[in-house]
C-alpha cells in the first residue's frame, strides 16, 4: 500500500483496530472494572465493621456511663437523706433549746407552747407557698382551651 501525501487532510476516522486487539482491549477494560468493584466491595466491607465496632463501643460506654450515673445518684439520694436527718434533729434541738431558754421568762407551759405556735406558723407559711407553687405549676400545664386547674 501507498503512504498518503504529506499534504493530504487526515482522514475523519481512525482506522479500526484489528478485531483481535478490540477484544482484548474490552476484556482489560471489564477487568479493570471488576477489580474497581471488588475495591469498592472491600471498602464498603471495612467501612461497615468499622461502623459495627463504633456502635459496640458506643453502647459499651453508654452502658458504663448509665452504671456510673445511676450509682452517683443513689449516693447522692443517701446523703440528702442524710442531711436531711442531721437538718431534723438540729430543729428539735433548736425548739428544745427555744424551750429551755424561754422558761424562765414565762413557765413551761408558756414557753412550749410560744416554740410550738412559732413551729406551727413557719409550717402554715411553707404549706401556703408550696399551694402558689402548685397554682403555678397547674396553670403551666393547663391546656389553651382555657381549663382552669
Amino acid at each position: 500500500m501507498q503512504d498518503p501525501p504529506v499534504d493530504a487532510p487526515p482522514s475523519a476516522a481512525p482506522a479500526p483496530p484489528p478485531e483481535g486487539a478490540e477484544a482484548a482491549e474490552e476484556e482489560g477494560v471489564f477487568a479493570a472494572a471488576e477489580d474497581a468493584l471488588d475495591a469498592l466491595r472491600e471498602e464498603i466491607a471495612t467501612v461497615v465493621e468499622d461502623a459495627r465496632t463504633y456502635a459496640e463501643a458506643e453502647l459499651a460506654f453508654q452502658k458504663t456511663r448509665a452504671e456510673v450515673a445511676g450509682k452517683t445518684a443513689g449516693h447522692a439520694i443517701a446523703m440528702v437523706v442524710l442531711a436531711l436527718v442531721l437538718l431534723h434533729i438540729a430543729l428539735i434541738a433548736l425548739a428544745v433549746g427555744a424551750v429551755i431558754a424561754l422558761a424562765p421568762f414565762v413557765s413551761i407551759w408558756g414557753a412550749i407552747a410560744i416554740v410550738v405556735g412559732v413551729l406551727l406558723a413557719g409550717t402554715v407559711a411553707l404549706a401556703l407557698a408550696a399551694r402558689r407553687d402548685g397554682e403555678v405549676l397547674a396553670r403551666l400545664f393547663a391546656s389553651a382551651k382555657g381549663e382552669r386547674p
